[in-house]
C-alpha cells in the first residue's frame, strides 16, 4: 500500500476506466507508450482531470452559426438584394458560358454543364447591350463607306437605330423565353415526366446564344452580299443549335408533334431576328436623285420662231 498510496487520483481513475473497457472488449489493443487502451474500430478520447471540453464547444458554436445562416431570410424579389445575386459572377464563369454557347454539341447541356443551377443576368445584359450598339454603329458605317465609294449615295446619321436595336434585342431575350417557359410549365402538367428550366435559366440561355452575332455583325461591313449571307447563316446555325441542344433534354419526353412544332418555332423566331436585323440595319442604299433636265430650253432671239402648221380648208 505505501507504493500505491502516492499514485495520483487522475491516473487511478484512468486505470480503472481502462480496466473496465478491457473487460468489456477483450480484443482491445493496448498502447504502452501512452498507457491508453484503444479498442479496434473505436476512437480514443483522452479525458483529463480538469474536464475541459474545448472541442465540443467549437462544434456547438459551428452548429449555432449554421442554424443562424439557415434562419436568415432571403430578400424579396422587389428588393435590390434579390437581383444582386444574379450579377455575382466572375470573368472566368462568363467566359466559360460564352465558350459553351459558341461550341454547341449533342449531349452537352448548356444549363447542366455551364450554368450549374446558378443563372446570371450579367452576361445576357451586356451581350444584348453590345449587340444593339454594334448593330446601330455598323449600320451607319455601311452607309458611310458606301458614300465614299459612290458620291451619288445620300447619307444622313441615323441615331434612331440605337433605340430600335436595343428595344428589339431586349424584347426578344425577355419575351420569347417568357412564352417558352410558360408553355413548358403548361406541358409539365400534361406530361409529368417533363421538368422545365426556370425562367431565369431560359433567359440566360437565350442571352448567351446571341453572342455569336456580335462578330458576325462586324463582318457584315464587308461589301460582298454572298459573304454577308454566309456569315449570317453560320452564326444562325451555331446559335440555333445551342438552343435546340439545350431544350432537347426537357422536351424529348413529349409527343413527337409537340417537339417538332416547338423546336421549329424556336429556330424560326431566331431566324426572323437575324434576317430582320440584316434587312433593316443593312438595307439597300438610297441613291441621290439628280434634278431632271428642263424641258423648255431658252431660245435665241436671233433665230426665227418655228413654223406652225395651219389647217387648210377647201
Amino acid at each position: 500500500l505505501p507504493k500505491h498510496a502516492c499514485v495520483p487520483y487522475s491516473f487511478s481513475v484512468e486505470f480503472e476506466e481502462a480496466s473496465d473497457l478491457l473487460a468489456e472488449t477483450p480484443d482491445a489493443a493496448t498502447t504502452s507508450g501512452s498507457n491508453q487502451l484503444t479498442p479496434q474500430g473505436h476512437v480514443a478520447v483522452a479525458v483529463d482531470s480538469g474536464g475541459s471540453y474545448g472541442a465540443e464547444e467549437e462544434v456547438e458554436e459551428s452548429d449555432r452559426t449554421a442554424l443562424l445562416q439557415e434562419e436568415k431570410q432571403q430578400p424579396g424579389f422587389w428588393t435590390f438584394g434579390y437581383y444582386q445575386s444574379f450579377f455575382d459572377v466572375d470573368t472566368s464563369q462568363v467566359l466559360d458560358r460564352i465558350r459553351g454557347s459558341l461550341l454547341p454539341r449533342p449531349g452537352h447541356n448548356f444549363v447542366r454543364h455551364h450554368l450549374r443551377n446558378r443563372p446570371d443576368l450579367y452576361g445576357p445584359f451586356w451581350i444584348c447591350a453590345t449587340l444593339a450598339f454594334v448593330l446601330a454603329v455598323t449600320g451607319n458605317l455601311t452607309l458611310v463607306l458606301a458614300q465614299r465609294r459612290d458620291p451619288s449615295i445620300h447619307y444622313s446619321p441615323q441615331f434612331h437605330k440605337v433605340t430600335v436595336a436595343g428595344v428589339t434585342i431586349y424584347c426578344y431575350v425577355w419575351l420569347v423565353p417568357l412564352a417558352l417557359w410558360a408553355f413548358l410549365r403548361w406541358r409539365k402538367g400534361v406530361r409529368e415526366r417533363m421538368g422545365p428550366y426556370t425562367f431565369l435559366e431560359t433567359v440566360c440561355v437565350y442571352g448567351y446564344s446571341l453572342f455569336v452575332f456580335i462578330p458576325t455583325v462586324v463582318l457584315w461591313l464587308i461589301p460582298v452580299p454572298w459573304l454577308q449571307w454566309l456569315f449570317g447563316g453560320l452564326a444562325l446555325a451555331l446559335s440555333a443549335a445551342s438552343l435546340v441542344f439545350t431544350l432537347w433534354p426537357v422536351v424529348r419526353e413529349d409527343t413527337r408533334a409537340v417537339v417538332a412544332v416547338l423546336l421549329s418555332t424556336v429556330v424560326l423566331l431566331h431566324a426572323l431576328l437575324a434576317v430582320g436585323c440584316k434587312f433593316y440595319f443593312f438595307q439597300p442604299l438610297p441613291l441621290a436623285h439628280p434634278a431632271p433636265p428642263t424641258q423648255a430650253a431658252s431660245l435665241s432671239p436671233d433665230l426665227p420662231p418655228p413654223p406652225t402648221s395651219r389647217a387648210h380648208t377647201t
